[in-house]
């Protein structure tokens, strides 16, 4: 079998309700997912989804190759990258390449990537996380009533810019998901976004921790600070997790040295195999992972096969545009199906037909770090 070609599409998540953080908002609740479709000699196509940036320089990699050699083509990837650097958006080109050629070698053997992995169980716990800072109190709890019916026991909020309204959103989505999902204690998390500085990491969520039980608090400082993230964890109850935005093995290296983080993450959007070897670097720190992404479902069926997995993000139940996955949510988890591959099916005459686009521009969204990040002077934080 060999690569031959690949197509790049664009379709939409269409949320329903405003998305964002600390950062910024997606006032329309649509956002682009690019999605790529790798092909072969043998009419098997290979879904992922992740960066356009430099497509065919990083698809010249892989050209002509046996996709089912999918770690190696991985590496000669990042080889193909490395003198501008394979890190960030381009990380995510190489992710998506990946995740497809993972998604043709399970269709080759006829089995979900989840068995192929050597996966034993096909339900992936999870947690809710609704992108939620820009959600009044009203439609908060409105998101969260519908994760709650889908047996979700734990929530991961967006917050960092009030202290008292973060009390007042945690508490309201702590007794949603206590009411109907019958849950005594559920889980609570915080997502800052990298918006604090160190100290006003530790007296901001320290000040929560008077009155609310915090499984973790979420990239409280910049991301590659491990001194900072250390002196976070060392200043609160909670642990702290990072790492979805670090797109090279290398670069978790000086955190977990430092013992800077307690929960690792990775991004689905950097694909597979760099998950698995994040994982298994962990695990050798005995450390868990926990995945991170609007579309995760790569890294739900790589879930199956590593010890030290907690929980998955779950941010929406609904596919994006164009878009069908053979997984469904239920009692808390991520429940895969047999479908070979990844189970992701693409209507390309859907998509194409599509004409919803984001109205917030790629300047002025929460991929954009604000001016005063990290230098505010709120009277509680």
């Amino acid at each position: 079998m060999r690569i031959t070609g690949f197509r790049a599409l664009t379709t939409v998540q269409e949320w329903g309700r405003a998305v964002g953080d600390a950062n910024g908002v997606f006032a329309d609740g649509v956002t682009e997912v690019p999605i790529v479709l790798v092909t072969t000699d043998e009419g098997i196509t290979g879904v992922g989804m992740g960066s356009h940036v430099q497509l065919e320089a990083v698809f010249a990699a892989i050209e002509g190759e046996d996709p089912r050699s999918v770690t190696a083509l991985y590496d000669r990837m990042q080889r193909q990258t490395f003198k501008a650097g394979h890190a960030g958006a381009v990380s995510g080109t190489i992710g998506a390449f990946d995740t497809a050629l993972w998604d043709i070698k399970a269709k080759a053997a006829g089995e979900p990537l989840w068995r192929l992995l050597g996966g034993r169980d096909r339900a992936v716990p999870a947690y809710a996380s609704g992108l939620d800072i820009g959600l009044d109190d009203e439609e908060l709890v409105a998101a969260y009533q519908a994760y709650a019916e889908r047996g979700m026991r734990a929530a991961k909020l967006k917050g960092g810019l009030d202290v008292e309204r973060d009390r007042h959103r945690l508490a309201l989505v702590r007794d949603v998901l206590a009411d109907t999902g019958g849950v005594s204690r559920p889980g609570l998390m915080l997502d800052a976004n990298e918006c604090w500085n160190r100290k006003q990491a530790v007296r901001y969520v320290s000040e929560l921790e008077r009155t609310l039980d915090l499984i973790w608090v979420e990239e409280p400082v910049r991301r590659w600070d491990a001194e900072g993230l250390a002196a976070v964890g060392c200043g609160v109850r909670a642990a702290v997790a990072g790492g979805e935005n670090l797109s090279g093995l290398e670069q978790f290296r000086g955190l977990l040295a430092a013992g800077a983080l307690d929960i690792v993450q990775t991004a689905s959007v950097w694909g597979v195999t760099h998950f698995l070897r994040v994982a298994a670097l962990a695990h050798a720190h005995d450390l868990p992972v926990s995945p991170i992404g609007t579309h995760p479902v790569g890294l739900v069926h790589a879930a199956t096969s590593v010890p030290n997995h907690l929980s998955t993000e779950l941010q929406i139940i609904q596919p994006p545009v164009g878009v069908a996955v053979d997984v469904r949510v239920e009692d808390g988890a991520f429940v895969l199906g047999d479908s070979p591959g990844l189970g992701i099916v693409v209507d390309e005459d859907a998509v194409a037909a599509c004409s919803a686009r984001p109205t917030t521009v790629a300047y002025d969204g929460p991929g954009v770090r604000p001016e005063r990040a990290g230098q505010r002077m709120p009277a509680a934080a």
